[in-house]
């Protein structure tokens, strides 16, 4: 089977083959009881080649988007009883670990997770739904929402927040230097007709930022239909109560990869990797106490990014970092 393409969706999984090196020590030394948590499935593109990759490892793979997991679990279902799916934001990890009557959360329960990886932000496969409203490319309803079943839009966002909180979560989300014009721009058109498509949006965009900035800095519309997007569905409040759920619920051994493709998102994982690898043995001490040795070790030195092959290959990649840790301790079974 040639796994250089996406097959069902013509997207290439982002350095796959890098993610699959990451993961495979802790596959092989888990052995016939790991199991590795995809906690962004989307089209289930990374899952499919590790599925293939670890013969003896099962998946759990969690997505919000109601429809994108049926079409990934219809997609996998060549694995049978390997590919466990779950609905819910991936912070729904810790619960579902606790309570699940399942084999596979059975097992991690006894032995910990073998793996846990993580391709933070919106999948190809909603960027290509146009009515979701993720691209700013084209005219659509103003949603935004991974789980399209509840919670606020972006349309909702942009036609109750404050100009303080437009502003805040324009320049905090998105690092976008003209919050502040663009928020009283938002608050002085939303008076005259609320804001329901982003067309509108993206021809105010246009009028407000200046030429020279839209001539050097990409669309216009980039930073703010990311940031919008960020707030919608909480992805950083998500991510923040994920990472120490990974750290609990991983085995010794077991390891957790994370793909950022904003800034914000790879400070916070950076962050807390730091925290995770940090001694906390008093300084001046001549040895390490045992209580207060680094619990995990980091497996990338910074953050890693795609070759300029990979990049070719696929153009999302240009903008991924990776980092990666491993929990220390004694070693699984692996029986």
């Amino acid at each position: 089977m040639d796994f250089g393409i996406d097959a069902n969706h013509g997207h290439v999984p982002v350095m796959r083959d890098r993610m699959r090196d990451l993961l495979r020590p802790a596959a092989e030394k888990f052995g016939d009881g790991a199991v590795i948590v995809d906690g962004t499935l989307g089209a289930g593109g990374h899952t499919e080649y590790f599925l293939n990759e670890f013969p003896l490892a099962t998946f759990i793979g969690i997505d919000r988007d109601a429809a994108a997991l049926d079409q990934a679990t219809r997609r996998l279902e060549e694995f049978g009883d390997r590919f466990v799916p779950v609905q819910g934001r991936f912070d729904c990890l810790a619960d579902e670990l606790k309570s699940r009557a399942h084999p596979a959360f059975e097992r991690v329960r006894e032995t910990g997770l073998a793996g846990a990886f993580f391709d933070l932000g919106v999948s190809s496969m909603q960027l290509d739904q146009e009515e979701r409203g993720f691209a700013y490319r084209v005219d659509a309803p103003l949603d935004m929402r991974m789980d399209p079943s509840g919670g606020m839009t972006a349309a909702d966002v942009l036609n109750t927040y404050s100009h303080g909180d437009l502003a805040r979560v324009l320049k905090t989300y998105g690092d976008e230097r003209f919050a502040g014009k663009i928020a009283s721009a938002v608050v002085s058109e939303r008076e005259k007709e609320p804001f329901d498509r982003s067309g509108r949006l993206v021809d105010l965009l246009y009028s407000v930022i200046p030429a020279a900035t839209r001539r050097t800095g990409g669309h216009p519309a980039k930073r703010t239909f990311q940031a919008l997007r960020v707030e919608v569905n909480r992805e950083l409040e998500a991510l923040a109560n994920v990472i120490p759920m990974v750290a609990d619920a991983l085995g010794p051994g077991g390891r957790a990869v994370f793909m950022s493709y904003q800034s914000h998102e790879d400070k916070l994982v950076k962050r807390t990797f730091a925290e995770l690898t940090e001694s906390k043995t008093p300084p001046g001490l001549p040895t390490e106490l045992p209580d207060m040795a680094p619990k995990f070790r980091l497996l990338t030195r910074g953050a890693e990014q795609a070759s300029e092959a990979e990049i070719e290959l696929n153009r999302r990649a240009a903008s991924v970092r990776v980092r990666a840790v491993e929990k220390l301790g004694e070693e699984p079974d692996g029986s």
